[in-house]
């Protein structure tokens, strides 16, 4: 088992994030950001991992977690983003969106900008205007791309006031997250099970191409474009299967995995070791899979109970005709010869892991309830 160290911090956490290592350095992360949700008054932080962890009177390990420093956040912090080394976005459920600066010096955090109605039902000023939650963010400095569950889409830039672009009515439906494909193209997932291309280079408000399960309306939670290639994306929602998508090939997903026993929050793929992709859920559960080919004799087993990794369908969009050598594992893995491994990373259930990521060797979550956990060892 990879030691993993708990910190108990008093508030639900919502989100966790590392804040990036610079481009071409060795370090490994150092500093992560945390958000809370459903607390009488929410925060965004910034942690420390500390050095050591300690034994705790459960045969547990109790990480040292250090606060660097922490600022009010108004609303549930929906969803955590780093802008780059100083800058972190904050989505709210008041429908804000807030960069928050970093001040490494004297270790506070301060308010640098804030769209204060970035998200909203009907407009500012008519009797029926209401504030929708922001509920998914994604960055790429200066451009930071924001949704909500008013089925808005907004292209904000950092240096920029007003919004640079905005799809008003993109989604009849809630979209509940959003990533990049390549810079101008942004992919999102909504409520009914559906996932949708858009290309910020195109006028008018209509998708360039829009994919989902053949009469299935499961409400999808999350979404992750592989690092390396760019049509490769795994989604995960309100029935904890895992699903791997070539958005090159027709409408349906290349394989569906049965995961989780409840919703799936966030499925990430490792940004420099993408065979390997981590998910957690509402089940308490947060789960390290492997569909790196030196697995030595595959095998579907469960690290933890035993369960097993059922593949649902395969091949559904008929990838053969792909050329193989750019295959990803996540898209050649044949059911019948291969198996992908899974390992729990918790020592036991728990209440909801709401958010989790990684970052070279280190591995952070956070959970409803009210604990932080942390590795530095995912691949030992």
């Amino acid at each position: 088992m990879k030691e993993i160290y708990a910190k108990f911090v008093s508030q639900k956490i919502s989100k966790t994030r590392w804040r990036p290592v610079p481009s071409g350095s060795l370090q490994t992360a150092e500093t992560f950001a945390t958000g809370s949700w459903d607390n009488e008054e929410n925060y965004v932080l910034l942690w420390s991992i500390g050095d050591t962890g300690n034994a705790d009177s459960d045969g547990g390990l109790e990480g040292d977690h250090q606060i660097l420093c922490d600022i009010v956040h108004h609303g549930d912090v929906m969803d955590l983003q780093f802008l780059d080394q100083e800058r972190i976005v904050a989505a709210s459920s008041t429908g804000s969106v807030t960069i928050f600066l970093h001040h490494q010096k004297n270790q506070t955090l301060s308010v640098s900008h804030q769209w204060t109605a970035a998200h909203h039902h009907a407009g500012p000023g008519s009797p029926s205007y209401s504030s929708a939650p922001c509920t998914g963010i994604v960055c790429n400095s200066p451009e930071i791309v924001t949704v909500g569950e008013d089925g808005r889409i907004n292209l904000f830039r950092a240096d920029h006031k007003e919004a640079v672009r905005t799809i008003d009515n993109a989604d009849s439906s809630t979209l509940h997250a959003v990533t990049f494909l390549r810079t101008p193209e942004i992919l999102t997932v909504n409520s009914i099970g559906q996932l949708k291309i858009w290309d910020f280079r195109q006028p008018g408000n209509e998708p360039s191409q829009i994919l989902s399960l053949t009469g299935d309306r499961v409400p999808l939670h999350c979404v992750d474009r592989h690092p390396n290639q760019q049509h490769v994306v795994a989604t995960g929602g309100q029935d904890g299967m895992l699903s791997i998508w070539d958005v090159r090939l027709g409408t349906m997903p290349v394989s569906l995995l049965k995961a989780h026993e409840a919703e799936m929050w966030e499925a990430h793929f490792h940004p420099s070791n993408p065979d390997h992709l981590f998910t957690c859920s509402e089940d308490g559960s947060l789960w390290h899979w492997d569909s790196s080919t030196n697995v030595p004799e595959k095998s579907s087993l469960f690290h933890q109970g035993g369960r097993n990794s059922t593949f649902l369908s395969h091949n559904l969009s008929g990838q053969s005709n792909v050329h193989q050598p750019l295959l990803s594992s996540w898209l050649s893995t044949d059911p019948a010869k291969d198996r992908i491994e899974i390992t729990s990373l918790l020592p036991s259930r728990t209440l909801s892991v709401n958010s989790l990521d990684v970052s070279g060797s280190c591995l952070v979550c956070g959970t409803d309830a009210e604990a932080i956990y942390v590795t530095r060892q995912l691949f030992s």
